[in-house]
């Protein structure tokens, strides 16, 4: 077989460098369009994930701290949680019985028929009760005291 050279003449090479460029140019427009599209596709992406989901903040990196000496100690045991105190207050005299939540019932029955106010409105209430005179004093709020008969 024999080979043939083919020859190219100046302006055929710059038609063909002129072809080149005009083809790479596209090319890149080509490239840059579908990097925009990609760059949409994953912001829309995110949106939509974002929407779906709430951010998750990621965890603040704690700068290591130089420690000079390290010392081996036990492992300190929590104090067992203690069970919480169940009490009841029971006020017994002359053949009656009232406990402390029949008496907290009846100041606020004292509060809301007596007074007018509101139930919503009473915060705090200290009693005091004297047996020898059926008679329990109140402070509600800290500021409106009286008494009633038991």
């Amino acid at each position: 077989m024999a080979v043939t050279k083919k020859t190219v003449t100046p302006a055929a090479a710059k038609e063909a460098a002129a072809k080149t460029e005009e083809i790479k140019a596209e090319t890149k427009k080509t490239e840059a369009s579908t990097a925009v599209k990609a760059e949409a596709v994953k912001k829309s992406v995110k949106t939509e994930a974002a929407k779906a989901e709430p951010e998750k903040k990621e965890p603040v990196k704690k700068t290591a701290v130089k420690k000079t000496a390290v010392r081996k100690t036990a492992a300190k045991k929590e104090p067992a949680k203690k069970a919480e105190l169940k009490s009841a207050v029971h006020v017994q005299f002359e053949g009656k019985s009232y406990s402390q939540e029949d008496l907290i019932q009846i100041a606020k029955d004292v509060w809301k028929y007596d007074l007018k106010q509101k139930a919503g409105d009473l915060t705090s209430v200290e009693l005091y009760v004297k047996p020898e005179e059926s008679m329990v004093y109140y402070v509600m709020n800290g500021d409106h005291t009286g008494s009633f008969y038991i």
